[in-house]
């Protein structure tokens, strides 16, 4: 009942948000369109239910080709790959709008797991690798939460961005989306929705570990400071 209801709410919620959303649409998409490389829309393939693969949709926020520049999939503060429109949609949260027709088609949820590009995936433990994509992946959830400005652990310390995430990040990202796949029911999709309106308004709070008293214990090392001290 709870996954039938949840569909129906991720249906109607959608159309309703794509249709009063469609005025903002339009002069982001003539923007992009004059500005950068002229790119409106990034697909790109992502670990879906099940671990079927699918195309997420966004608004063009970086470089072409970005993932096979730089730092691939993960981006760091002042990534040079992020354009000058595609950094305020970014900081804003806007770019992920197009992901409401992932959730009308049912490739996401509202909230679930977050979907990650398969390089990205391969870094979770296996054990978790096997069993968090049995539900469908959501445009926020608890991973997304606590891990909202996650570029900032990628400036402190020797190793290198994709080291640090399979290192400190994955593990802890890994068993908090576990946590959500335990936990999944409407009074915790609800506290998530509007814990990530919070978090879009006021950054750097604790309100998540407040609202989620029984979260898997954040390690000591996966602090700014803790990461700073590796390898240094």
């Amino acid at each position: 009942m709870y996954k039938f209801i949840k569909r129906s709410i991720d249906i109607l919620v959608s159309i309703i948000a794509i249709f009063c959303l469609l005025p903002l649409f339009i002069p982001i998409i003539l923007l992009l369109r004059i500005t950068g490389e002229k790119e409106m829309f990034y697909f790109q393939k992502r670990i879906g239910f099940k671990n079927v693969p699918f195309a997420i949709y966004k608004f063009a926020t970086m470089l072409k080709d970005s993932a096979q520049m730089g730092n691939g999939t993960i981006t760091v503060v002042n990534d040079y790959r992020v354009t000058k429109v595609g950094r305020f949609l970014r900081v804003s949260k806007v770019n992920e709008l197009p992901q409401l027709f992932n959730i009308l088609k049912g490739d996401m949820s509202f909230v679930g797991l977050r979907p990650l590009p398969l390089s990205d995936f391969k870094d979770y433990p296996v054990h978790i690798q096997d069993s968090i994509y049995n539900i469908v992946p959501g445009l926020t959830g608890i991973g997304s939460l606590v891990f909202r400005d996650e570029e900032r652990y990628f400036i402190q310390s020797n190793l290198s961005p994709k080291e640090i995430n399979r290192q400190m990040i994955a593990p802890y990202k890994g068993a908090l989306e576990l946590w959500y796949y335990h936990h999944q029911s409407f009074p915790v999709d609800l506290k998530i929705l509007i814990l990530t309106a919070w978090s879009i308004l006021f950054k750097n709070t604790d309100m998540v570990y407040k609202s989620f008293p029984d979260l898997p214990i954040k390690p000591d090392t996966l602090t700014v400071e803790g990461i700073k001290k590796l390898h240094l």
